[in-house]
C-alpha cells in the first residue's frame, strides 16, 4: 500500500490509524518504521502510543527502548540507531518484549537485523520538505488482518 503523506497532519493520522486497527490485537504485533532521518519515523510511532492515551511520549534515541503500559496494551517504542552490534538487543532481553497484547514499534530495523522478530507490518517513509511517502507492506496474516482495517 501507497500513500502521499502531504504533511505532518498526515503522518500523524497514519500513527493514529495504524494504532486503532492494532487496538484490539491479542498477539503480539511488530511494526518496522525504515526511513532516513527526518521522514517522520518518530512522529508516526509517537502519535500512534498517544492514541492508546499516553500524553507523555518520548524518542528512544538514547534509551534504545521506551515501553508504555497500561490495562489495555504494552508497547515498546525501540530505536535502533545508536546499535553498535544487533547482539545489544540481546543483552536487553528482546525476545522478552513480546507478549499477548504486546506491540512493537523499531525504528532503524535493519541496525538489528539477526535479533529483531520478523515485522508484521513495514513502513517506509521517505520524501522531504512537507510531502512524504510511505510504503506499507503488511507481511503475515496479522499483518493483512491489520491492512483489511487500514483501508476499510
Amino acid at each position: 500500500m501507497d500513500l502521499i503523506l502531504k504533511n505532518l497532519d498526515d503522518t500523524k493520522a497514519l500513527g493514529e490509524k495504524l494504532a486503532e486497527c492494532c487496538s484490539n490485537l491479542e498477539y503480539p504485533c511488530v511494526i518496522y518504521l525504515i526511513g532516513d532521518l527526518g521522514v517522520g519515523k518518530t512522529t508516526l510511532a509517537q502519535n500512534f502510543i498517544k492514541y492508546f492515551g499516553f500524553i507523555k511520549v518520548k524518542s528512544p534515541t538514547y534509551t534504545l527502548v521506551e515501553s508504555y503500559q497500561n490495562e489495555n496494551v504494552d508497547i515498546h517504542h525501540f530505536d535502533c540507531y545508536r546499535l553498535t552490534d544487533p547482539e545489544e538487543l540481546e543483552y536487553i532481553g528482546i525476545r522478552e518484549y513480546l507478549k499477548p497484547r504486546c506491540l512493537q514499534l523499531i525504528e532503524w530495523p535493519e541496525l538489528g537485523k539477526g535479533a529483531l522478530a520478523k515485522s508484521d507490518i513495514s513502513i517506509e517513509l521517505s520524501g522531504n520538505g512537507d510531502i512524504r511517502n510511505a510504503k506499507i507492506t503488511f507481511q503475515t496474516d496479522l499483518g493483512q488482518s491489520i491492512k483489511e482495517c487500514a483501508i476499510g
